[in-house]
């Protein structure tokens, strides 16, 4: 890979945010892998005194669900053409990088549907306008959110709805081959929805063969599911008497007061889910199980075969899983309050997390800080304790909440949670990252929170965190070639391992170490060794590493520059 290194100014770059001052206080990683000098090229003379310790790799996953289902951040409407299409997803990923995200989170299958290219499920109808029907002229959006992504460093994770089969808010006919139609005793109607039952066997294989299939088939960096298992209960409509009349309006007070607490409200007549057949198969052949720990087991089986079947497959593929941020009514700390999940949506997700059935663990904690019943760092701190086997924990932000409404958050209750989240990487270092919902407030800009992450909190680059239980071999270090490239600069090629996807390049202007992260193939870019504009101080180290797939960082090279500038 050659990356050049050249411009007009250091200003010009570090405006651009192509360069970042190391000394914005971001959550740094355990000590410093040790400077090593590289074998040299002939032309370039190695200079032991050149060896300083730069400081710490920053680590912190900053990423964003992009939303596909409904039309929420891409595509933004039904009826883009191709070339629009493109030209969104050009824009998000560009958003990305110039704020820093080093990941993204894609929804590509909202329904039983696919916003790839598949042979296992129809195109989305969010994607074309119809179910089925392919992008015209024709390309693979996954790919090319893959592609893009990478180009610019960013990891892309793939993020599957498990079980929801179609939405209330479709609008054409389902394909020919959607589940719906090829396993039609596998699919439910609940509450205006479908969903694929996960008692059935069949519905569970499906799942378990799209998201296998996306593994092997594309270079993707993670599998994600939501929070949809069994769904979200809703009102039975069929009750009609006068107690019930009064119970719908006591659900109404509940629905506008669960409004403004970001709880589901109780439902005092849930309509059951029609799991009746699968539910007495089981019975049938001796199942002994209470009907909600059923549901639970059934959940847990795709959980876990999801979790094994892609670290068979790929092992540096993580799997990320975003449950509702409220645990077990009988494990939550004092004063936290509202809907369980585990009674609800049969989702045992303290099991998952306590069994290390994910490599990253993403509650969505949408509630403010001061929200007694349900506060940000209580919950939290609730999670981390959960966390026996130490993996990541990412906590998910409601930045989406920052709007023009009554009820809007602002900037800095966004800002102060992640804050709080870094404060905790200080002593427990599995808390180190976070997404945000959903891309578009970021792309919106709204209320100034992307330019406040970027200059404040985002201000200097960070690698997403290393997984040392997927694999803790650090790379070889990278293979520097150095040249001249005009007065005052460089340009470095760097050379590495086939396991090596981005270099960590840090740069001295006096005492101020700036970083800079290079995908690999990120193609020719430019450092300036002339006067840094605040100290005035020319560039007096230069040190690179590279970085693996599954975040290790080798140790470092020091770039002897003299030789190339004689």
């Amino acid at each position: 890979m050659s990356v050049r290194f050249f411009g007009a100014t250091l200003a010009a770059l570090t405006a651009s945010g192509f360069l970042a001052t190391c000394s914005t206080p971001v959550p740094q990683a355990t000590r410093a892998p040790g400077v090593a000098t590289a074998p040299a090229p002939a032309s370039v003379k190695a200079n032991p005194a050149a060896l300083p310790l730069a400081p710490a790799t920053p680590r912190e996953f900053r990423a964003a669900w992009v939303a596909t289902v409904a039309n929420i951040d891409w595509p933004t409407r039904k009826d883009l053409s191709s070339a629009e299409q493109q030209a969104e997803i050009i824009a998000i990923v560009e958003r990305a990088r110039e704020m820093r995200l080093n990941a993204l989170v894609l929804q590509v299958r909202t329904s039983a549907d696919a916003l790839y290219e598949s042979t296992l499920e129809p195109w989305s109808e969010y994607l074309t306008g119809a179910q089925g029907r392919a992008p015209s002229p024709y390309y693979d959006p996954l790919k090319m959110w893959v592609d893009e992504a990478h180009k610019r460093g960013i990891e892309l994770h793939a993020w599957f709805n498990p079980y929801r089969a179609r939405h209330t808010q479709a609008m054409t006919p389902n394909a020919a081959n959607h589940v719906a139609n090829t396993l039609p005793h596998a699919v439910k109607s609940y509450g205006g929805f479908l969903w694929m039952d996960p008692g059935e066997a069949a519905a569970s294989a499906q799942t378990l063969a799209v998201i296998m299939d996306v593994v092997k088939r594309y270079d993707i960096d993670g599998v994600h599911i939501d929070d949809y298992f069994y769904p979200y209960p809703v009102p039975d409509p069929s009750a009609k008497s006068k107690a019930a009349a009064q119970q719908a309006a006591q659900a109404a007070q509940l629905a506008n007061a669960a409004q403004a607490t970001g709880i589901p409200a109780p439902i005092v007549a849930e309509l059951p889910f029609p799991d009746d057949p699968a539910w007495q198969a089981y019975q049938r052949q001796g199942g002994k199980l209470a009907r909600a720990d059923w549901r639970r087991q059934n959940v847990d089986a795709l959980v876990e075969k999801i979790y094994l079947s892609i670290k068979a497959e790929k092992r540096w593929v993580k799997f990320g899983i975003s449950p509702f941020g409220l645990g077990k009514p009988d494990r939550r700390p004092a004063g936290i309050t509202g809907f369980s999940q585990y009674d609800k949506l049969y989702a045992d997700a303290e099991r998952w997390f306590n069994l290390g059935w994910c490599d990253y663990f993403t509650p969505q904690l949408y509630w403010a800080i001061e929200q007694r019943a349900q506060s940000y760092p209580v919950l939290l701190d609730y999670w981390a304790r959960e966390n026996t086997q130490k993996r990541h924990l990412w906590p998910g932000h409601y930045t989406s909440r920052i709007n023009d409404t009554a009820t809007t958050w602002q900037p800095t209750e966004v800002m102060n949670q992640i804050r709080i989240t870094q404060s905790r990487a200080n002593v427990d270092d599995s808390v180190r990252g976070h997404v945000h919902f959903s891309m578009m407030a970021l792309m919106q800009n709204r209320r100034g929170i992307t330019d406040a992450l970027k200059t404040q909190l985002y201000a200097t680059p960070a690698l997403v965190p290393a997984s040392p239980w997927l694999g803790a071999t650090l790379p070889p270090a990278p293979a520097v070639d150095v040249s001249p490239a005009g007065k005052d600069a460089l340009k470095l090629q760097l050379r590495a391992g086939a396991s090596v996807t981005q270099f960590a390049l840090w740069a001295r202007y006096g005492k101020d170490w700036q970083l800079q992260i290079v995908p690999r193939g990120a193609g020719e870019t430019a450092l300036v060794l002339g006067a840094h504009p605040a100290t005035g101080s020319g560039v007096n180290a230069i040190v690179v590493s590279a970085v693996d797939r599954l975040g290790n960082e080798s140790t470092r090279v020091a770039v002897d520059t003299s030789a190339a500038l004689k």
